[in-house]
């Protein structure tokens, strides 16, 4: 009879139970993070448009945080958002520190959960290489005890040991080149929100 991979999965030892649970937590977070910030960066460029558009159309600054109001996900509009209320009336170095202030955290906003990428990206491989490790010495514990190599008795733990070392390239693959393509992304907004930033400390803060 034919044999699955849950059919496999479902004959490792508890040790490699345990590394495919640890890694099928990577990957499902990955992907949910993944998802997640495919749809959050394309939110922040297209409203990052349509703000700076509301932006440099609008000659008051009242009337521009009412539309910064309706733009949630752009950073344009959230750090015009955060500096409004505090930068009237403070001298130029104090309008600088203050919105210096908010780019930093609206940089990490922009970056956010691609650490776990990272993580992912640079832990699940070895994560797996100890499943491979395990199955492998299952294999040779086989040997020892029946007193012979055959397939019979070194598949079980070989078998584990590739199932292993698959779950954590499954993981790791995708959370690098999901994390290579978001951080370069995610410099582009930070490059772009930082020459906004420029813009705002010159900007005329009159009512």
């Amino acid at each position: 009879m034919e044999l699955t991979v849950i059919d496999l999965i479902k004959q490792t030892g508890l040790v490699a139970k345990v590394v495919l649970l640890i890694l099928l937590f990577f990957s499902v977070f990955s992907w949910a993070i993944i998802f997640y910030k495919l749809k959050v960066f394309r939110g922040m460029k297209r409203e990052n448009e349509l703000f700076f558009n509301v932006f440099i159309n609008s000659s008051s600054p009242k009337e521009i945080i009412v539309s910064a109001k309706k733009f949630e996900l752009s950073p344009f509009a959230s750090l015009y958002r955060n500096i409004f209320s505090e930068i009237h009336g403070k001298d130029a170095l104090g309008k600088e520190a203050i919105i210096k202030k908010y780019l930093s955290e609206e940089a990490i906003r922009i970056e956010s959960y691609l650490g776990f990428l990272a993580t992912t990206g640079s832990t699940t491989p070895f994560i797996g290489l100890f499943g491979t490790v395990w199955g492998i010495m299952d294999a040779f514990r086989a040997i020892g005890i029946k007193g012979t190599a055959s397939i019979a008795t070194v598949a079980p733990g070989i078998a584990e040991a590739l199932i292993a070392t698959a779950a954590g390239l499954f993981a790791a693959i995708p959370a690098v080149i999901a994390y290579n393509y978001f951080t370069n992304g995610a410099n582009k907004l930070i490059a772009e929100l930082s020459d906004f930033a420029d813009t705002l400390i010159k900007y005329p803060w009159q009512d």
